[in-house]
């Protein structure tokens, strides 16, 4: 009988995991979270082999359809994840060549598909021979080249032609690990002092009060003054929501859509107000007062629709509404990288019906002289300027509230951060003034 070293063992969930998101459309932060805790010491490395994979997927999926002299039945789409991740070992990681073959190669055991040793060994050794004309023959087409889909590409191209270069490559280039600091409890620069202490090697930012960007990522939990809620895990592109809402003591604020809690969270950093958290999702609602709990904070947590108000809203008025609309994630793809395999192109017209219903359903429910924000992680006009333009043509009391800040880029309508401007994700913002 053989035996499983744990090594295969991680290889092999690793292309579990991969096999859900790519044949199953299961997203790759839920499918990790399901990572026996038996394998908590591999953690790293299975998630640094399904990040990789997925990062690079339209890369390594021609390299490994080149070398197939057939391709694969879709039952054994875990034996396709494992030719991805020996690849992408081969390529990319710092594993030696014969652990990275032998122990890929070993993981098929676990799958009780004997049938499939000899052909990933030989895939994997042919691989190695022929690197250079492999890669070759990939970059010839644009998609395995950007390693992204050929209509996010088109897309991109077209919204940003003198940016979507750089969109597409920041989008496959691992993203920093960005903090929130708690201003309330410590300051950002003796936070720093803290970290140095550490040997946490961090700096601030030039024109976000509360970020920090770690040099390195960290295990948050490990960081000093964690369950103490002096910190935060955020990039600091939605950071700048909180700070756009213009908040002062005493205001009613509601933030729709507002799962996992981090914008609601800030803004009660930033003033004392009362705050209603709404989000359709139980078990992401669950996660806003988890993390309000730890950071010492409060708000009225309601599980409702926010095309539906009716159901769920006490019937007053609100000064200031935050609404992170859903939206394709385009702008945080470096992020989760899932979403180059997950998302299709004619999600974006269900995305945009779905904003412009919650837009609609959500403007009366503002005070005539407040604000709302309305939000995405996206990097597509269709779901932002265009979003925003139609939207003011639907209705007669609003008015675009002009945004002067240091980061970002001004345009039509509202403020685009584009993944990777000064280290940020993705993220798009417009204020809106109800003028009665």
């Amino acid at each position: 009988m053989l035996m499983v070293s744990p090594k295969q063992n991680s290889r092999a969930t690793a292309a579990r995991i991969l096999s859900q998101v790519i044949r199953d459309g299961r997203s790759l932060s839920r499918a990790i979270e399901d990572v026996p805790s038996a394998l908590s010491d591999d953690h790293a490395l299975i998630q640094e082999m399904c990040y990789g994979v997925l990062r690079e997927y339209h890369y390594l999926s021609i390299m490994v359809a080149n070398l197939l002299k057939k391709p694969l039945k879709e039952k054994d789409a875990d034996v396709q994840a494992l030719l991805l991740l020996g690849v992408y070992q081969l390529m990319r990681m710092r594993v030696p060549d014969h652990a990275a073959v032998s122990e890929t190669v070993a993981a098929t055991v676990i799958f009780k598909k004997v049938w499939a040793r000899g052909m990933v060994n030989g895939v994997l050794r042919n691989f190695q021979r022929q690197q250079e004309k492999l890669s070759a023959q990939a970059d010839a087409t644009e998609e395995s080249l950007w390693s992204h889909p050929q209509w996010l590409i088109n897309a991109l191209r077209e919204a940003w032609p003198t940016g979507w270069q750089a969109v597409l490559t920041a989008n496959n280039q691992r993203p920093p690990m960005c903090l929130r600091i708690n201003t309330e409890k410590i300051s950002v620069n003796d936070y720093l002092q803290r970290l140095k202490k550490n040997e946490i090697a961090a700096s601030g930012s030039a024109f976000t009060a509360s970020a920090i960007r770690l040099e390195h990522p960290r295990d948050v939990t490990m960081l000093p003054g964690f369950t103490e809620g002096w910190l935060s895990v955020q990039d600091e592109a939605a950071q700048q929501a909180a700070g756009l809402m213009a908040l002062t003591s005493g205001q009613r604020v509601l933030d729709v859509c507002a799962a996992p809690g981090g914008k609601t969270a800030h803004m009660l950093e930033l003033a004392e107000v009362e705050m209603m958290a709404v989000d359709v999702d139980a078990a992401r609602l669950q996660r806003v007062e988890e993390n309000l709990q730890r950071l010492g904070k409060t708000a009225r947590c309601i599980v409702g629709d926010a095309r539906t108000p009716k159901e769920w809203w006490d019937g007053r008025l609100f000064d200031r509404i935050l609404l992170d609309a859903p939206c394709s994630a385009t702008g945080v793809i470096r992020r989760h990288p899932d979403i180059k395999l997950l998302r299709r192109e004619s999600d974006i017209k269900k995305l945009v019906a779905l904003q412009a219903q919650i837009l609609d359903a959500i403007w009366p429910l503002l005070k005539p002289g407040g604000m709302l924000v309305y939000a995405t992680c996206s990097i597509l006009p269709e779901e932002n300027t265009r979003q925003i333009t139609a939207f003011m043509g639907r209705q007669s009391n609003v008015q675009l509230k002009m945004i002067s800040v240091p980061w970002g880029m001004p345009v039509t309508v509202g403020q685009q951060v584009l993944t990777g401007n000064n280290g940020m994700d993705g993220f798009y913002y417009a204020c809106l003034e109800k003028t009665a």
